[in-house]
């Protein structure tokens, strides 16, 4: 792999497959919190906005530019990030990775195709309202970190995507899309050298090679607010929706960060083995399923753990739930638990690995969240540190009966 920032600020990576296929994202350091100051939502908007045409695109030719070759072009918005990425035949690599450039440095907001797509993104957030579990964790992580930037809802409310207009875009843009804070990331069948030098070609190309701006102003990072609640709301659902959990180390606490990420897949992990799953599914078949996740953000975290249950087992789904926390709040796991736990994490990590999607992905925002990328090794490291007293202590202060929050929709 290779990484290096460009004269103009840009950060970029490059690292070669072994495939026919070739991957690149476009990471640009403005998400939901970044939103003061403009409607809610409106860094989701962006994200569809941008596909709308650019200084030399239509929208219908952005839509088949990639179409035509076989490839596929997509978006998504996180809390701290809009990410634009593709995949196309390796030789189409670098076609890709400058219509990502030109969707973030010169679009157009048509006030007709911005009109048309007002109705798509209110239809995106009355399909999440109709998913319990997708709204009961907006809900959830929107009440923990009330009064903070990071509690506002990543695509915003159909009332205020109302009131976006097509130069409040603009201006957000002018706002927050510079090359100082984007991260271009490539993943092809390439020698290094030559895909570097391609990266470092285009964003000359794109940016010139003038200095990034002295007067960018950093994001700014206040301390999340810490929030506790017991919250239950009759939905009248068919299924019954719990979610509990409590604050987590941030991107900058780097060992406990690893922690949590073991803690988290030793709980409620993908695996039919992990403590929950094990409990509430495959032993009594309580749920359909369980997991435990992790958020992690520049400033703070979350772990917590949802289900989706019938009403009658609700209560036993709780308990469960309870009596597996407070076993690995008060005992440690044994020498084998530990290197089991372990070796199946790196194992799952080892294997997301081999996507050139996901891999391209996790440069970019690796690239955002500290300035390089973490070599395998060093993740190996960092997760064999992790010591069974960590993750006792990580899942008391967690899960901590005073500390952490709990909402139920029935």
């Amino acid at each position: 792999m290779r990484t290096g920032k460009t004269d103009c600020g840009l950060l970029y990576a490059v690292k070669k497959s072994g495939t026919a296929v070739g991957y690149c994202s476009l990471s640009i350091r403005c998400g939901t919190r970044d939103e003061e100051g403009f409607h809610s939502g409106i860094a989701h908007f962006t994200e569809h906005a941008l596909f709308k045409g650019t200084a030399r695109k239509s929208a219908r030719v952005i839509n088949n530019y990639l179409d035509r070759l076989g490839g596929e072009l997509n978006a998504f918005t996180t809390k701290e990030e809009i990410v634009l990425h593709a995949t196309v035949l390796g030789e189409d690599t670098f076609k890709a990775a400058a219509l990502l450039l030109e969707l973030a440095t010169s679009p157009t907001f048509p006030k007709e195709e911005i009109e048309t797509e007002r109705g798509v993104v209110a239809e995106e957030i009355r399909s999440a309202k109709d998913s319990p579990a997708d709204d009961i964790y907006d809900a959830f992580e929107g009440a923990c970190f009330e009064g903070h930037p990071l509690g506002s809802p990543i695509l915003g409310t159909v009332a205020s995507t109302r009131k976006i207009t097509s130069k409040e875009l603009a201006r957000f843009c002018a706002a927050h899309f510079h090359p100082g804070r984007m991260a271009l990331t490539v993943v092809a069948g390439e020698d290094e050298a030559r895909l570097e030098k391609k990266v470092l070609q285009l964003a000359g190309k794109t940016f010139g090679t003038a200095p990034a701006p002295a007067a960018l102003s950093p994001r700014v990072l206040v301390p999340a607010p810490f929030r506790t609640f017991d919250v239950t709301a009759d939905k009248r659902n068919h299924e019954v929706n719990a979610i509990l959990g409590g604050m987590a180390p941030s991107l900058a606490d780097g060992p406990r960060r690893f922690a949590a990420i073991l803690l988290a897949n030793i709980l409620g992990g993908p695996a039919s083995n992990s403590l929950l799953n094990d409990l509430l599914r495959e032993r009594n078949g309580w749920v359909y399923g369980v997991e435990c996740s992790y958020a992690q953000y520049a400033d703070a975290g979350l772990v917590a753990v949802s289900l989706g249950c019938e009403r009658q087992n609700l209560d036993k789904c709780l308990r469960g739930v309870d009596d597996v926390i407070r076993k690995m709040q008060e005992n440690l796991l044994s020498d084998r638990q530990l290197r089991a736990a372990k070796k199946q994490l790196l194992g799952q990590l080892a294997i997301a690995s081999e996507s050139g999607e996901s891999q391209c992905l996790s440069m970019g925002k690796s690239l955002l969240s500290f300035g390089r990328v973490a070599t395998d090794s060093e993740q190996r490291a960092a997760v064999e540190a992790v010591t069974a007293e960590d993750l006792r202590d990580l899942a008391g202060s967690i899960f901590d009966p005073g500390r952490r929050s709990r909402m139920v929709y029935l």
